[in-house]
């Protein structure tokens, strides 16, 4: 018999009770029994206005203990969470709130700072994710509940709140649970609608693949309103009955230093950039000295000097977790080269919102260099190529973890999802004969020559960006010629004391080395300094369509 999602959130709060459940670093702590009362309050709010099972209602606010309980709040009592990326601009988030027909907002501090109530006339109510007090109430039963929730908690709960009193409802597999918006490149976002049994098949295969134990701390640092962040931190934590944390700021180097060597994570979740400054910033400087270039190379010493280099980088991230995942975005070749070297315990994870998300993923111990993975459970994937392993093609899948479509955008679902039900990710990839799949990079993104060439600039990047003062690159194609914008790491720059000239001249020095490991076809033509960081999605993807 198929478990019930909601079941399982059920079974995690009840089986931990009286486990710490939520923490926001430096803050407050929730156990689980604090989560479970906190969620029947908003309960009691919900049904004073008449929400109904399918009412949408949004979220939006950074990770914090009080957007899990909103998150769980909505999903028991029935309705439908549109969770909303806290870094969307103002008017982006009117649009989510209008399109989704969200009756109701629950919103962080500084979202509303830039938000105004006037954009979205159909929302009967707005509460401060902060402390949920009511910010905007269009109705006096909403504010007759917020005022008197004390009382309407007890009379439905005169006595004690117990484990035994949670009974909460159980969904339908093919129920719509989530509209996650994705963080497009171009225009307005769209709602990907994610069914019940996506977040089952998701969690499940999590629960397969990594191991959490109750009690076990996790760190959240992706956003919550980004499907990865949600399924693999917050959902599979919740169910694990898992300790969360959230660092409640931006996760540099140095926060991740401080805060991971108190709270130890069991596993950690993260972007590839994450990973990629910490290995620039804190392990390669001493290993790409000539006595760590040394060491790394004699052949009777080096396995002494790759375990303590490996140590030293287990010990930046708490040196307590099982594996990092990281995924939304390529990993660095060259970093991933090094880090695969040392034997590092990481794992790269392959998907789309529209699987919520995952497509392909595999364990650590059988992780291949330059691999997304295997095909996850309950997902078929292939290449859509005459030589899978040889001709880049088309990455399609199909399976339990696919949305049923674009809310209210037909054409738009007809577009991604074909006739057979095959998913069409818009990556390019090769399969090797044992299955693991490559990406090459976006079919949009693939420059085409006058000669005929295909060239994946996201291959040429990952090298450039690893060369002396170069924060961020991007290849583009003018007339017919690759040419390199890249941002410099002014930071660095200026530690030595260099300047403009300097820098055009290292970045000549830069284009020409970069030269010799490329073929031919696409050899870079010149370096151009872009004066200021290219603008990105909220998953921290470059803006391509602005720059080309």
């Amino acid at each position: 018999m198929t478990p019930s999602f909601i079941e399982l959130i059920e079974q995690g709060i009840v089986e931990n009770w009286d486990k710490k459940a939520l923490t926001d670093y430096k803050g407050t702590t929730l156990q689980y029994k604090d989560v479970a009362r906190k969620i029947e309050k908003i309960h009691s709010i919900l049904e004073q206005i008449d929400i109904r099972p399918g009412d949408k209602i949004a979220i939006c606010g950074r990770n914090s203990a009080n957007w899990c309980v909103a998150f769980l709040s909505i999903m028991t009592y029935g309705a439908v969470v549109v969770p909303i990326l806290h870094e969307f601009k103002a008017d982006n988030v009117h649009h989510i709130v209008n399109h989704s027909e969200a009756r109701f907002l629950f919103v962080g501090d500084q979202v509303w700072e830039n938000l105004d109530e006037r954009q979205m006339p159909r929302l009967e109510g707005i509460v401060s994710l902060n402390d949920f007090s009511l910010l905007v109430s269009r109705s006096e039963e909403l504010t007759y509940a917020r005022e008197h929730l004390n009382e309407l908690f007890g009379r439905k709960y005169p006595c004690r709140f117990l484990r035994q009193d949670i009974h909460w409802r159980r969904e339908e597999s093919e129920e719509l649970a989530i509209i996650n918006y994705t963080s497009g490149t171009t225009g307005y976002s769209k709602g990907v609608m994610l069914p019940y049994r996506s977040l089952l098949s998701n969690v499940q295969y999590c629960r397969r693949m990594i191991g959490i134990k109750a009690g076990d701390s996790i760190v959240s640092m992706l956003p919550m309103g980004h499907v990865f962040g949600m399924v693999f931190d917050f959902l599979y934590g919740i169910t694990s009955g898992a300790h969360l944390w959230f660092l409640t700021r931006m996760p540099s180097p140095k926060i991740i230093a401080e805060s991971f060597a108190e709270i130890k994570p069991r596993i950690i979740s993260c972007v590839p950039l994450v990973v990629e400054k910490i290995f620039k910033k804190n392990i390669l400087p001493g290993v790409n000295s000539k006595l760590g270039k040394l060491m790394m190379n004699l052949p009777i010493i080096n396995d002494h000097a790759k375990a303590y280099v490996r140590q030293e980088a287990i010990e930046v991230f708490g040196g307590n977790f099982i594996e990092i995942i990281i995924g939304g975005a390529p990993f660095n070749a060259e970093v991933e080269e090094f880090v695969k070297k040392i034997d590092f315990p990481y794992t790269l994870a392959y998907g789309m919102t529209e699987c919520g998300p995952i497509i392909c993923h595999e364990r650590y111990d059988e992780h291949r260099l330059g691999s997304c993975g295997m095909a996850a459970d309950n997902m078929e994937v292939k290449v859509l190529s005459p030589d899978p392993a040889n001709i880049p093609g088309e990455l399609v899948c199909r399976g339990m973890n696919l949305m049923t479509g674009y809310y209210k955008n037909p054409d738009a679902t007809a577009q991604v999802i074909d006739r057979n039900g095959w998913l069409h990710t818009g990556d390019m990839a090769i399969m090797d004969a044992e299955g693991h799949f490559y990406i090459k990079g976006r079919c949009k993104n693939m420059l085409l020559t006058a000669s005929g060439q295909n060239i994946y600039p996201e291959e040429i990047e990952s090298k450039l960006n690893n060369m002396p003062y170069v924060s961020e690159s991007l290849i583009v194609l003018q007339l017919d010629k690759l040419v390199a914008l890249v941002y410099p790491d002014g930071d660095d720059a200026f530690a030595h004391g260099l300047n403009q000239t300097d820098l055009e001249r290292i970045m000549e020095e830069n284009r020409e080395l970069l030269n010799k490991d490329l073929p031919a076809y696409s050899q870079i033509a010149r370096v151009k300094l872009h004066p200021e960081e290219f603008e990105k999605t909220a998953k921290k993807s470059i803006k391509r369509f602005l720059y080309s």
